[in-house]
């Protein structure tokens, strides 16, 4: 075996803390893993791995490289794929994940424009809308919206996404029009349990000046489509992002809410990756095409 699959072999170790989850992930037994690793250790004469009955760890030398190691077989890979990408015909894998509603509703016609387009770019989609980890997970790309923090991150910002605050005429009928934002302390207001925060509505004045209120509510749901629902059953009055209630909003099932005060921070839909000092070509080329589509989104 050359010393790059060696190489390979003592990172996978690494990563799993194991030589069986190794083996297990690199399709050799545990006796073959052991081995090259330790005739790696013999080539660069130093020791890499602490072993142990239940875990294996590296050394202060095996860590320092690790992490220089795995930098340069990535190093290798993309060099691998700049050259096939040469050929003017992009081509791998791209995991990717999007809220559920945004991307069943307006992004799933045109992402499958784009897989018939580039049938040698493998896409696993995944349309869920929990907050991903996208290290752990395997993803190349998820699609978020949020006032985007500071992070490690690389994200692009595909469309601005409002925050709308609406009820049914029934429920306005039956409950009374709202004036200010401190009459939402008065009403049923539903609540997202993903969202970790307090149940509150912040926002900015026309005058410009920042605001919030405390709200409170009978109906609680993990997902928009269930709180949507809900408002145009008059259950209470929802404050969602725009894709969930644009189409009701625009026949009157819904009615908007407060229309000159404003949710804030700003909330907008971003494409966000990994930082990675090449990006890939399959990987560029889906993110121009998700901005494509999103400059045709209604609102």
């Amino acid at each position: 075996m050359d010393h790059l699959s060696r190489i390979g072999i003592f990172i996978a170790v690494v990563k799993n803390q194991s030589f069986a989850r190794a083996a297990r992930e690199l399709g050799i037994t545990s006796s073959a893993v052991s081995k090259q690793v330790q005739n790696l250790e013999h080539e660069l004469q130093v020791k890499l791995l602490n072993r142990t009955t239940r875990k294996v760890a590296p050394t202060e030398e095996g860590a320092i490289f690790f992490e220089r190691a795995t930098r340069a077989l990535e190093d290798l890979q993309e060099a691998r794929e700049q050259v096939h990408e040469l050929k003017s015909n992009p081509k791998g894998a791209l995991k990717v994940s999007i809220p559920h509603s945004l991307g069943i509703n307006y992004l799933a016609k045109g992402i499958a424009a784009f897989a018939k387009k580039y049938p040698d770019i493998h896409l696993d989609l995944n349309f869920d809308d929990r907050i991903v980890d996208m290290v752990s997970e395997g993803f190349d790309l998820v699609v978020r919206i949020s006032d985007l923090q500071d992070s490690s991150l690389i994200s692009r910002r595909l469309a601005s996404c409002p925050i709308t605050i609406c009820a049914s005429p029934e429920y306005l009928k039956t409950h009374g029009d709202l004036k200010t934002p401190e009459d939402l302390a008065k009403h049923n207001v539903l609540a997202y349990t993903r969202n970790t925060g307090l149940h509150e509505w912040r926002y900015k004045t026309p005058e410009g000046k920042n605001g919030q209120v405390s709200l409170k509510g009978t109906f609680k749901s993990d997902t928009g489509q269930m709180m949507c629902e809900a408002a145009f059953q008059g259950i209470g009055i929802a404050i969602l992002p725009i894709f969930y209630v644009a189409d009701h909003l625009k026949s009157g099932a819904l009615i908007k809410i407060l229309p000159d005060y404003k949710t804030w921070p700003d909330r907008n839909i971003h494409a966000v990756f990994m930082p990675n000092r090449y990006l890939s070509t399959r990987l560029r080329l889906f993110v121009d095409h998700l901005a494509t589509i999103c400059k045709t989104l209604p609102w």
